[in-house]
């Protein structure tokens, strides 16, 4: 896919659906996300394919949400599929609990830049 405002709108839809999941499998709740092998695989899988999508945005959509830290979340995603001997699970939440909000609201804002439904 070529960059641009439609590939934008494809990979925003891409990100809210893991955003979604993520919300959906944890009801923001740390207890259900500690007890079950099942929920935590599933939101690093959704973090990891959260975080890769954000990589192929274009700067230009990306530059309109500054605040949001694009290449700490490039990082992450980084950590998550090399993290060979284990991923820290407390590190994980904390992304879910105190990242996630602020992100979830930037890419809301983006799809709506672009036109995007939702």
């Amino acid at each position: 896919m070529n960059p641009g405002p439609e590939a934008d709108r494809v990979l925003l839809a891409h990100m809210r659906d893991c955003l979604d999941r993520i919300h959906e499998y944890t009801n923001a709740e740390r207890a259900r996300f500690d007890a079950s092998r099942m929920v935590q695989d599933a939101v690093i899988r959704n973090l990891q394919t959260l975080a890769e999508s954000s990589q192929r945005l274009s700067s230009d959509i990306k530059g309109t949400e500054p605040q949001i830290p694009w290449r700490d979340l490039a990082g992450f995603r980084n950590v998550i599929v090399h993290g060979y001997l284990g991923v820290d699970l407390g590190a994980v939440w904390l992304v879910v609990e105190q990242d996630l909000p602020a992100l979830t609201l930037a890419v809301k804002r983006m799809a709506n830049r672009l036109g995007a439904q939702g």
